[in-house]
């Protein structure tokens, strides 16, 4: 029972990836496209997830949370850098 989660697990991070890569590489504005980003972010981190739990291995767990760290600096150094024009005060 576990193994059709998982597939449809897969299948559904899948489609949420390819659909934030549409809207990447068709967004009217740059905030779309950054929110597009850090939702494909996500995405990506519960694709890890999901292989670490099909693989009953731990260091996928390692690989989700340092993933998520780095997402979640860009995404504020990107912001900053379009508000403000430079990252570092």
């Amino acid at each position: 029972m576990i193994e059709y989660a998982l597939q449809f697990g897969f299948a559904t991070a899948s489609l949420a990836l390819l659909l934030n890569l549409w809207r990447l590489l068709r967004g009217p504005a740059l905030m779309d496209r950054v929110l597009a980003v850090d939702t494909m972010v996500i995405n990506i981190i519960a694709l890890i997830v999901l292989a670490g739990i099909q693989q009953r291995a731990t260091y996928f767990f390692e690989a989700a949370l340092l993933f998520a760290m780095f997402g979640f600096i860009s995404t504020v150094a990107y912001c900053r850098f379009i508000l403000r024009g430079d990252v570092i005060e």
